[in-house]
């Protein structure tokens, strides 16, 4: 069993990093990556317990990019990471950074909305990668909406009244960044992407996309084959995973996704050219 696409608490997720390794065990997840957003400290953690697990774990990550003015998450793969990794890691602080300094302005806009929820309350939850769905989960909490999708749709959304704007690095850049470090950019849950995927894989593919999320927990069946279809029209690699959150999203299951729909070949990432099980950490 694959899973290219979990979470830890490093990011969102509700697990921590060695925990996540347990639960693949359990789970029968033979090849894992750790894809928290904006940072590598979730897969720093879990490398040593994986390694005496017997999982493969592939040092992997989530991106907040911009894609024609929305936000568009990329992932980024390092099966063997020979490349610039220092200076990634490097630029990686900067946007973790820019996530800290929209925190403070979102707190202060819910204030202005006469939500009272603090920029403290968030991070005792997100602690250092402190999140719009740790905000969330206040908001819940504090009875303001019923659920997640809840205060996001009211609050928290690009078109909602309580989103302020983050700074985040066009699509492009990150790609190249992730380029540059030897890794694999990866197009990530594009079921989600606002406009026709087909029509813009082009300038993707043009500005150096290397692959596309065709296994994903939100996709249909007919949407991982439509995924499967591009990546064959445009010689794109393939990745997929269950979006794992733990609790937050307990309807996507580790390794199976929802419904058991996640079902990846081993020969995705044999056709990536490079084998996990003998990769070095991240440096």
């Amino acid at each position: 069993m694959i899973d290219l696409h979990t979470h830890t608490t490093e990011s969102d997720g509700t697990c921590p990093p060695v925990e996540l390794i347990a639960e693949a065990v359990r789970a029968g997840v033979e090849v894992l990556s750790i894809t928290d957003h904006d940072t590598f400290r979730g897969y720093d953690q879990a490398l040593s317990v994986a390694r005496s697990s017997g999982v493969e774990l592939i040092c992997g990550i989530e991106l907040s990019t911009k894609l024609n003015g929305r936000s568009v998450h990329l992932l980024g793969y390092f099966p063997q990471p020979d490349g610039e990794m220092a200076d990634f890691r490097e630029w990686v602080l900067e946007m973790q950074a820019s996530r800290r300094e929209r925190n403070v302005r979102l707190s202060e806009r819910l204030r202005e909305l006469g939500v009272d929820v603090s920029l403290e309350e968030a991070e005792a939850i997100g602690r250092g990668m402190t999140g719009r769905p740790h905000f969330a989960q206040i908001l819940v909490q504090k009875g303001y909406v019923a659920n997640i999708r809840q205060a996001f749709d009211e609050y928290l959304d690009e078109s909602a009244r309580g989103y302020v704007y983050r700074r985040e690095p066009q699509l492009t850049e990150g790609v190249r960044r992730i380029r540059g470090a030897g890794g694999i950019a990866s197009l990530a849950h594009p079921t989600r992407i606002h406009g026709h995927v087909a029509a813009l894989l082009p300038d993707l593919c043009a500005a150096g996309l290397d692959a596309i999320e065709a296994y994903h927990s939100d996709h249909t069946p007919q949407e991982t084959e439509f995924f499967l279809g591009l990546a064959r029209k445009h010689g794109l690699k393939i990745t997929g995973g269950s979006d794992f959150h733990g609790a937050l999203k307990p309807e996507a299951r580790l390794g199976a996704g929802c419904n058991g729909n996640l079902n990846i070949p081993r020969e995705v990432v044999d056709a990536w050219g490079r084998s996990p099980a003998k990769s070095p950490a991240c440096p």
